[in-house]
């Protein structure tokens, strides 16, 4: 099983980018399809964005065009690249590790491993 940090948030303007690491320990980080969560205030925690362990690429539409998930497997990483940044983007952000050998899931309870997140601040 590996374990997840993430790093990467911090304040911006709107308009703004930030990019997004979760590091995992463990030698089979290749073999996890890995998923960036968020969840803002007082609300449920949501899909943004999934890479599967064949590197197709998955986003939740309120992304699609602004963000981008990426994987290195030789350094057991995987990114979240976001751009032109919106006050609604505003959360804490989780990356999530999924053993699935195809696809990867965007509902979070089929994610078996969480980081501690970290939080990403967007102000108009």
């Amino acid at each position: 099983q590996v374990q997840l940090v993430e790093s990467g948030g911090g304040l911006v303007q709107a308009g703004g980018s930030l990019r997004l690491s979760c590091a995992a320990s463990g030698r089979t980080f290749s073999s996890y399809a890995m998923g960036w969560f968020r969840q803002a205030p007082g609300k449920e925690r949501e899909f943004a964005a999934a890479i599967s362990v064949h590197t197709s690429t998955y986003y939740a539409d309120s992304v699609k065009g602004r963000f981008t998930i990426s994987r290195d497997n030789a350094k057991n990483t995987v990114y979240l690249q976001m751009n032109s940044l919106k006050p609604e983007d505003t959360a804490v952000y989780y990356c999530a590790a999924q053993s699935k050998r195809v696809g990867a899931s965007r509902i979070p309870y089929e994610y078996e491993t969480w980081g501690q997140g970290t939080q990403v601040t967007v102000s108009s």
